[in-house]
């Protein structure tokens, strides 16, 4: 884990790896509950049984969203920053849905930093997040996230 003592201290590691989170398992539970919540119940995340007769492999998959949604948890285990303020996830720029994750596949965050530069709120950060699936040559998702951190006076 990078650990810096302030948002601002990120600008000199702009332009390389941050880390690697630990793998997590992504269970039919999971996918269950945000289908839940989310409404988004189409039979590929849902219906295992239709799933094992006509997806490839015979699993249901993973929602993108909710896979993406897992970053701001596993990057606690990438970089921390120890004198800071409020944070805002300012938002994505870019995000790109590669390869479909599974049910019971194992993933994680590899997090590289783009820029960290002043904001008159902070610190603005840019970092590249990439879900890779556990014995899969490409990544399932490439999202470039901005974050605004607060730098405590």
């Amino acid at each position: 884990m990078r650990t810096v003592d302030h948002a601002r201290d990120l600008a000199d590691l702009a332009g390389t790896e941050l880390g690697k989170s630990d793998w997590v398992t992504i269970t039919q539970q999971m996918i269950t509950d945000f289908a839940n919540l989310t409404g988004d119940d189409h039979w590929i995340h849902v219906d295992t049984a239709r799933a094992a007769r006509e997806m490839p492999g015979g699993r249901t998959i993973a929602h993108g969203l909710m896979v993406l949604s897992l970053v701001p948890g596993l990057q606690r285990q990438v970089f921390s920053i120890r004198n800071r303020g409020k944070g805002l996830n300012y938002g994505y720029d870019r995000i790109r849905f590669i390869a479909p994750i599974p049910v019971d596949s194992r993933v994680r965050l590899v997090q590289s930093l783009v820029e960290a530069t002043p904001h008159k709120a902070g610190t603005r950060i840019v970092t590249e997040a990439e879900i890779q699936i556990e014995n899969l040559d490409r990544p399932a998702i490439v999202a470039r996230n901005v974050l605004l951190i607060e730098d405590p006076a």
